[in-house]
């Protein structure tokens, strides 16, 4: 079963992957550089690797130095997410987004957390405004 749901673009581009959902608000600064690994011990993805995987979380937490920095590391080993779909937008992901060519997009038609799992095969396509999910076979 393949979803088609529109999206406005914050940050252009198209990526596309395995999903990997988070709920909490998530902090790039404390993922493996080198790996993409989440070390936040507390954090629900702990152990989970964001690299290469289109990640639907809440928003970003930390300060803007902290969360730019941990971002374009990331992008800088290729271990940063394809793409990125939140719920709550500010202005410090944005611009880490943009400095590390990430592709971020916000206002799925429905609510992202109801329609994506993780392990469904997401394509984000920023330019067209269009989000498609592939639902992962149970």
């Amino acid at each position: 079963m393949e979803l088609s749901l529109k999206c406005h673009k914050i940050i252009g581009g198209c990526g596309e992957g395995e999903a990997l959902v988070s709920h909490e608000p998530i902090c790039f600064y404390l993922t493996d550089p080198k790996t993409g690994l989440v070390r936040e011990k507390s954090h629900e993805l702990a152990g989970k690797n964001v690299a290469g995987k289109v990640l639907v979380f809440p928003s970003g937490k930390a300060s803007s130095v902290v969360q730019i920095d941990g971002l374009f590391k990331l992008a800088s080993n290729n271990a940063a997410p394809k793409a990125m779909i939140v719920k709550d937008v500010e202005t410090v992901l944005v611009v880490s987004a943009f400095i590390a060519k990430v592709p971020l997009v916000d206002r799925l038609e429905k609510d992202p957390f109801d329609v994506i799992h993780t392990g469904d095969y997401v394509r984000v396509d920023a330019e067209k405004g269009l989000v498609t999910v592939a639902k992962r076979k149970a």
